[in-house]
């Protein structure tokens, strides 16, 4: 009687939604079918949870690769980034010799509060060993985070301390920062990276607008390299503070939604100054919104190699248990009419599409970048030649780096070396490095890698089965020291300051900076 009752609210619940979204209800009532014959006909037990979720993504991967389902776990993880926070200690930390070190604390966090420091080790959490028991790392970020207002037992472990610390931490709200550099480069010239784009990403970028102009700031280098994305509105609210009032900023339609256009308001911060914006192979979706945007009304120079090619607008269908399909709903246009979504078609691997780049030369050579003259348009004031189909194709092409970026260095990066030469050189030294350089600016003008320092890499190195090869090391030596330059920086101050220093190797901002300087 009860399997019939549920049966029923189903039917019932499914001629509702089929009148809503105005499906075939046959076609409902087929599926229905299938379930119910499977779960109650079929030889074994199955998972009927398992069964119906195969179902759905079976049907998703019939239309486009961004047509995804997600379960309420995944759903959750997901939507932190974008919600700019999450709920929890307030700890950046890594993994070092099976146990986690604390690298920063969340400034103002509940961490902080209680009295941990960066070089803390925790061992336990609520009485459970996490050190020494090859815990996995979720299971680690699992144990630690939880709703605000909660308390959690951590055991701390400090150096120059023989017996372990008990900290009772009450866990909050965690902010989470998609904007990662934001300093000038010169006295007139600005650099702001963003990271992805979120609830918070337009209040990041304007803050660092001001900070910057208050600095001196004419110019700024927008950086939208490795960007995947993120929400619609973030990137309109960020595109809108580089136009004039009422430029078109993108406009989505679809089959069966109704063409919307986003315009700006005319309110923004930066409408004056020189933009230069950066992209790569992997800026994607909201990054090609407003690098699209911009470049359509020449607003901007844009710097790097071609960019992901992500046109299409997802809705969130959120269904009862928390699971949500994401589902492609329309395709969005730059203001030229461009759409610059790659193909997507059963005989192209979709997945595969950046390595074909790279076999193909489209990394290293802008002449191997081929658009059909059906994808041709124009910007919008100056009438110049912009493609759609297949991702922004900057002003200035930029190719990936082949020298120092060797096997050798991408083995070291993959295996985990280098982050965990990282990792015991800060938790070596860190006291030592703190009182030495008091200051990022003395950091950033005396502090060098030393060949102690490269032994500890190559000693990680042989840990991780990672072979050795001299030509290959001495190829990406200076990448190594820069790299390694990099992490300590970004480990004794943050992430903005990561950048200031590694981001001596990117051959895209010297372009950028030798354009502006030309154009001047």
């Amino acid at each position: 009687m009860k399997r019939l009752l549920l049966i029923t609210l189903s039917l019932l619940s499914t001629v509702v939604l089929a009148q809503n979204f105005n499906v075939d209800l046959s076609r409902v009532r087929k599926l229905i079918m299938a379930e119910g014959a499977i779960s109650n006909l079929y030889v074994e037990d199955i998972n009927e949870e398992k069964v119906i979720e195969a179902g759905i993504k079976a049907m998703l991967k019939e239309l486009d690769p961004h047509s995804v389902y997600n379960n309420a776990e995944e759903v959750k993880k997901m939507n932190e980034p974008l919600q700019g926070n999450f709920e929890g200690i307030g700890v950046q930390f890594n993994i070092a010799d099976d146990t986690l070190l604390v690298i920063q604390t969340i400034s103002g966090g509940p961490s902080q509060r209680v009295g941990i420091y960066a070089g803390d080790r925790i061992i336990s959490v609520n009485d459970t060993a996490i050190a020494g028991v090859k815990m996995d790392r979720n299971e680690i970020m699992k144990r630690l985070r939880g709703p605000k207002g909660t308390k959690v037992n951590l055991g701390v472990v400090r150096r120059g301390i023989k017996e372990p610390l008990s900290f009772v931490v009450v866990r909050d709200k965690i902010p989470v920062n998609t904007l990662e550099a934001a300093y000038m480069i010169t006295p007139q010239i600005g650099y702001i990276r963003l990271g992805s784009f979120g609830q918070t990403s337009h209040k990041e970028v304007t803050e660092a607008i001001d900070k910057l102009k208050k600095q001196g700031m004419e110019d700024l280098i927008f950086d939208l390299e490795d960007n995947g994305g993120g929400l619609l509105q973030a990137a309109v609210e960020i595109a809108n503070e580089f136009l004039r009032p009422g430029q078109l900023i993108v406009y989505t339609q679809g089959r069966r939604v109704p063409r919307q256009e986003y315009a700006a308001a005319g309110r923004g911060k930066f409408q004056e100054g020189r933009l230069v914006v950066l992209i790569n192979e992997y800026s994607a979706s909201a990054s090609e919104i407003v690098t699209g945007a911009v470049q359509d009304w020449d607003r901007a120079y844009v710097v790097g190699r071609r960019s992901f090619g992500k046109g299409l607008v997802q809705r969130p269908i959120m269904l009862p248990d928390d699971s949500m399909i994401r589902l492609t709903v329309a395709h969005y246009y730059t203001p030229s009419g461009r759409c610059v979504q790659k193909p997507y078609d059963k005989t192209v691997d979709y997945s595969k599409d950046i390595i074909n780049r790279y076999n193909n030369g489209e990394l290293t050579s802008a002449d191997s970048i081929h658009f059909p003259d059906s994808l041709r348009f124009t910007t919008k004031l100056l009438g110049r030649t912009v493609y759609g189909g297949g991702g922004i194709m900057p002003d200035c092409f930029v190719p990936i780096d082949t020298i120092t970026y060797t096997k050798y260095h991408r083995e070291l990066v993959a295996k985990g070396a280098v982050n965990s030469a990282n990792v015991s050189l800060i938790d070596k030294n860190r006291k030592a490095w703190e009182k030495a350089y008091p200051t990022f600016d003395k950091f950033k003008k005396d502090f060098d890698i030393t060949d102690d320092m490269l032994q500890v890499l190559l000693k990680k190195a042989e840990e991780a089965k990672v072979p050795f090869d001299q030509e290959q090391y001495d190829a990406s030596l200076p990448l190594i020291r820069l790299q390694l330059k990099a992490l300590v920086a970004r480990d004794l101050w943050n992430t903005s300051e990561y950048f200031e220093i590694i981001n001596d190797n990117n051959d895209a901002l010297k372009a950028a900076l030798r354009y502006l300087e030309v154009t001047h």
